[in-house]
């Protein structure tokens, strides 16, 4: 398959997560795909799966929360000397934990999670994308970007710092040339990690309850594709039945 530039996906996981169907997504539609996540096994797994559909991508194993980690991410990416047409933050941890037995180390460990590894993934990425003036960036959001409930006050903290960034990012860069996004994902994705998690609960939902990721990928790529005199910045996706 020819390829027309590259993309990054950082928060890979299982191949029936967001971050894998958004790196198919973009295999898909004609990209090198480099694929990031803590497990190499995971990511062998999808970037297999992508090789077999007649993509090509480029696993590489990191910790988003460590900046020598990410600064070797970069590195390997640049080796390949290839524009950066999208990139996507999709690391989403999340703990519940009541507020006052919500420790240090788990308050701490979510914000490094979902928005300081955002941060060093933005200060090598933005660098990039002014060079090319061009290039869609998206950070994952989720219903605790907007409202923090019990008990998960720690992830809403971590991922409001999340939405503020972009909001940031967004204000600096979009007159350069760059697309900068935040989803909200309001609800539950019909995912690996969720029917593992609660599989119950997901049985509650019924038809069209959960998050379908390939509806969500559509909208990301839907978005990438926007002319410039009309961009989406923010956006919430969400079941048609859920509540908000």
């Amino acid at each position: 398959m020819a390829t027309s530039g590259s993309a990054i996906v950082i928060g890979v996981g299982p191949e029936q997560g967001l971050g894998a169907a958004l790196a198919r997504c973009f295999a898909r539609n004609g990209l090198h795909v480099f694929i990031s996540g803590r497990s190499e096994d995971k990511l062998h797994q999808v970037a297999s799966g992508i090789q077999q559909s007649g993509g090509t991508v480029t696993p590489i194993a990191a910790d988003a929360t460590v900046e020598n980690s990410v600064r070797s991410l970069f590195d390997q990416i640049c080796a390949h000397d290839d524009i950066i047409q999208v990139a996507a933050y999709n690391v989403d941890s999340n703990i519940p934990s009541p507020f006052l037995e919500t420790s240090t180390e788990t308050f701490t460990a979510l914000w490094q999670q979902n928005c300081l590894g955002a941060f060093l993934f933005a200060k090598h990425l933005m660098s990039i994308m002014q060079a090319q003036k061009q290039g869609t960036v998206f950070f994952t959001g989720a219903t605790g970007s907007l409202r923090a409930k019990p008990p998960f006050t720690a992830f809403a903290t971590a991922k409001a710092g999340l939405r503020a960034l972009a909001q940031g990012l967004a204000r600096e860069f979009s007159p350069q040339g760059i697309h900068v996004v935040h989803t909200i994902i309001d609800g539950v994705i019909n995912g690996e990690r969720a029917r593992r998690q609660f599989p119950e609960y997901i049985k509650t939902k019924g038809a069209d309850g959960l998050l379908e990721l390939e509806a969500i990928v559509q909208t990301y790529w839907a978005i990438h594709q926007q002319p410039r005199s009309a961009w989406t910045h923010e956006l919430d996706l969400r079941p048609y039945k859920e509540t908000f």
